[in-house]
């Protein structure tokens, strides 16, 4: 994906949008800035280079998972446009309420953001997604997102700390690492 699409959704769906409003003169900084309940809104340079591997053409039905404050599901529905849909989950249900309240400052009718619901990861009811998004760290590859993905979908998880881009194909998934990252904890049950 161009650097160019990412940097004009960076503008198209600004980060002190999804931000508490205590934060908001912090936006510049590029680093991770807390939320609530040990949650962060990640670092820009990470997102970015996240939304680089994870290659979204337009059109595309993407899963965003931890969506935290909604910024991540915001810059994937302005890359997915109006003919695309975009899917968060969030397990923490004061973020879901804000990131959803950060969503409708904006416009960005093909994005939502839902409860996560407990014992399942992702959306398999929703599946397959052409792209998955996970913006928090797996200790091992989570196959039960692997298995949401369409064929030739991709998906960017952060794993046992580094970077992973998976691409699947057939039964089976090609992963390749993509440098050393820290994020919080994937929640899986």
């Amino acid at each position: 994906m161009s650097r160019e699409r990412i940097a004009a959704a960076f503008v198209a769906a600004p980060r002190p949008a999804f931000l508490p409003e205590h934060l908001r003169a912090q936006w510049q900084l590029d680093c991770p800035l807390p939320l609530t309940h040990g949650q962060t809104n990640s670092q820009p340079s990470t997102v970015a280079a996240m939304l680089e591997l994870l290659d979204v053409a337009p059109g595309m039905k993407v899963l965003d998972v931890g969506s935290g404050s909604g910024w991540t599901t915001a810059l994937l529905a302005e890359l997915v446009g109006p003919q695309g849909r975009v899917i968060g989950v969030e397990r923490v249900p004061a973020l879901v309420e804000h990131g959803r309240a950060a969503l409708r400052s904006g416009d960005w009718p093909q994005a939502e953001i839902r409860p996560a619901e407990h014992g399942r990861l992702g959306l398999p009811d929703e599946a397959p997604f052409d792209r998955i998004l996970v913006s928090a760290m797996a200790g091992t590859l989570p196959t039960a997102l692997v298995d949401q993905l369409a064929e030739e979908g991709v998906m960017v998880v952060p794993v046992d700390g580094r970077m992973t881009r998976v691409l699947r194909r057939g039964p089976g998934a090609e992963t390749t690492e993509h440098g050393l990252y820290v994020f919080v904890p994937l929640v899986e049950d």
